[in-house]
């Protein structure tokens, strides 16, 4: 994590035509009130909103579980001056974070409403809808750089294939996106449905860390403090992995491609060293995997980079880097949020010309095909 939080550019520092331009994974826009999605939504489901609001695998409304650290989880100098939350207001993000860090696109990841964490499907479905079309009007179509992508509940699989047929017919979304906290662990049968649209429509998998499945957020149940669900946002990342791999979904569909979105990647290594020597002596269980664990993982699997895990030295980073493999990095700042990345410092540790280049542009549009 970059401490950045109050520190302008500097005038050396802003954009030079010669300055590597970046895909940034991870730009969190926001609603600046629920009215915004007014025009997208049916009056039934705006009347619902209004007189029910959100109905949560949680018992908390407008807020999460624990305090954060940060109000709505943002930097302190995110917030716009003309009103609204951080992330609400188009312009002061181009100013802020878009234009300065020559930002070429920035894939928009939608937090608002626990979109993914509602227990009517029904009215879960038509706040995916109204947001993904929000995402088009006040964002895609008012700057090219930011690219929507297709938020959908998969624990209604037929909402959710309804909604991804809808929105790839329209052909400006560039991924499909699931919450890591479903009812059910990500690799059961039940969802594979979603997987087979994307598959078959060459959409990526998106799966950023978030929400509320019900259940808690640790192995060990539920955390005292802030710090130790944040902590957990790996932990629930490492499970789906397994998960996805482990039942098969790879090799099920091998032209699948999943992007794992905030959950970082300094536990990749121990994790995928475990599902492989696992595998070596339960094989007999899981005959469908026809190759180690580790095989689908550098195969089917993006992480993108924030929050970067930071040890002393930094020739750990660089082997934690190397052996994810570079081929597997996609840069992201998680802007506006707290713990943003600064794409100047996010990595402490020597890259190649060569290599800051793969992570912080071309892999991306490898795998989104920008």
């Amino acid at each position: 994590m970059s401490d950045v939080i109050d520190r302008p550019l500097l005038d050396e520092e802003k954009p030079a035509a010669s300055r590597l331009r970046i895909v940034d994974c991870d730009v969190h826009p926001s609603l600046r009130s629920t009215d915004d999605l007014n025009e997208f939504l049916p009056k039934r489901w705006q009347q619902h909103l209004k007189e029910y609001g959100s109905h949560l695998r949680t018992p908390y409304l407008f807020t999460t579980p624990y305090p954060r650290s940060s109000p709505l989880i943002a930097r302190r100098d995110a917030w716009p001056p003309t009103g609204g939350p951080p992330g609400s207001d188009l312009a002061f993000m181009q100013k802020q974070h878009l234009d300065p860090f020559d930002v070429e696109f920035g894939i928009l990841q939608v937090l608002d409403l626990f979109i993914f964490s509602q227990q009517n499907l029904e009215f879960g479905a038509a706040i995916q809808r109204a947001i993904n079309d929000w995402q088009l009007a006040f964002w895609s179509h008012r700057d090219p750089r930011l690219k929507a992508s297709i938020l959908v509940g998969q624990d209604g699989v037929d909402l959710a294939i309804a909604e991804i047929e809808r929105c790839a017919k329209i052909g400006e979304y560039i991924q499909i996106n699931v919450s890591p906290r479903a009812n059910e662990p990500l690799g059961r049968r039940r969802y594979w449905p979603i997987y087979e649209r994307a598959e078959a429509l060459d959409l990526p998998l998106g799966i950023h860390v978030g929400g509320y499945g019900g259940h808690a957020p640790t192995g060990g149940g539920w955390p005292s403090y802030y710090v130790e669900e944040h902590q957990s946002n790996a932990h629930t990342i490492a499970a789906q992995l397994a998960s996805l791999v482990i039942e098969g979904v790879p090799e099920r569909f091998p032209k699948l491609k999943i992007v794992f979105i905030e959950g970082g990647f300094g536990w990749i290594p121990s994790a995928v060293w475990r599902m492989d020597q696992h595998f070596e002596r339960f094989r007999s269980e899981v005959p469908h995997l026809k190759r180690k664990p580790s095989e689908y993982v550098r195969e089917h699997f993006w992480f993108t980079t924030q929050p970067i895990d930071e040890p002393d030295e930094a020739r750990h980073l660089r082997s934690l880097i190397e052996w994810v493999g570079i081929d597997r990095l996609l840069f992201s700042s998680d802007y506006p949020h707290w713990d943003f990345d600064d794409p100047r410092f996010a990595f402490k540790t020597p890259l190649t010309d060569a290599e800051r280049k793969k992570i912080f542009s071309t892999n991306a549009r490898a795998v989104y095909k920008f």
